[in-house]
């Protein structure tokens, strides 16, 4: 590991809002704050999830833009998480909080009823394995572990291919939709809060990607369909996985 990574590591462990659980700690005594989560922002103000936040930019954004709501960024590199810490500490944000864990295991963080809403935001989208996909039945499953009835589930990505997927499971299950786009900066929907950009965001955006948006309902109840679906595979590779220069023409 490098000299950079463990010195972000350690001024993580002194910030008192980045939660750092161990996995042999979690099993042998749970999370303490499970279902505490008010209590610990000290109101009674809806929780919001970001899962997979990276760098923490919306996550923050959000922070300073609604007061009135309490912000989690959930991800587990802690290295990147780190820039959206130590700038919620910068500015003394009381509302924003952050937690290293997978997002698989966040039912041990969160209980029943606990989040009001999660954002997704440009995920990996698993072209290979649905089960891998963060808006699949899978997740969406998990989700309802952890959130109120009816919670509001936010996608915003790059990906032609995710986008595709999502918008079919949606309506394969009939599930209720605030905003569905294809291309969210041309669209009329890009408010001040779908305005907040990321640092990959903004480079997809300089390669002439356009950026999809997605926002439905997630009953408690009711089983959810995979959808039988042909999707044509993303012609490109997001920064994450790889940089590749350029929208690839597939003929």
């Amino acid at each position: 590991m490098g000299k950079n990574k463990l010195k972000k590591f350690a001024e993580m462990a002194e910030i008192d809002f980045v939660f750092q659980y161990p996995f042999a700690r979690l099993q042998e005594e749970g999370f303490p704050m499970r279902g505490s989560w008010h209590e610990y922002f000290g109101n009674k103000n809806p929780i919001v999830l970001e899962l997979g936040c990276g760098k923490g930019e919306y996550c923050v954004g959000l922070a300073k833009r609604y007061p009135d709501k309490n912000f989690i960024g959930v991800d587990i590199k802690g290295a990147r998480m780190w820039t959206g810490a130590t700038e919620a500490r910068r500015l003394g944000l009381k509302n924003v909080a952050f937690l290293r864990t997978n997002i698989e295991l966040i039912n041990r963080f969160f209980a029943p009823g606990e989040v009001a809403e999660i954002w997704i935001t440009f995920p990996d989208p698993q072209m290979k394995k649905a089960t891998k996909r963060l808006t699949s039945t899978r997740f969406l499953n998990l989700y309802r572990q952890v959130s109120a009835d009816g919670a509001l589930i936010n996608l915003k990505t790059d990906s032609p291919f995710l986008y595709t997927y999502t918008d079919a499971l949606v309506k394969e299950n009939k599930l209720p939709v605030t905003v569905n786009t294809a291309d969210l900066y041309h669209s009329g929907f890009d408010d001040d809060i779908l305005s907040i950009r990321t640092h990959y965001e903004q480079q997809w955006l300089d390669r002439g990607l356009t950026i999809k948006y997605l926002a439905f309902n997630l009953p408690a109840k009711g089983e959810l369909i995979e959808p039988d679906i042909e999707i044509e595979p993303d012609t490109y590779r997001s920064y994450s996985r790889g940089y590749i220069q350029g929208v690839v023409d597939p003929d």
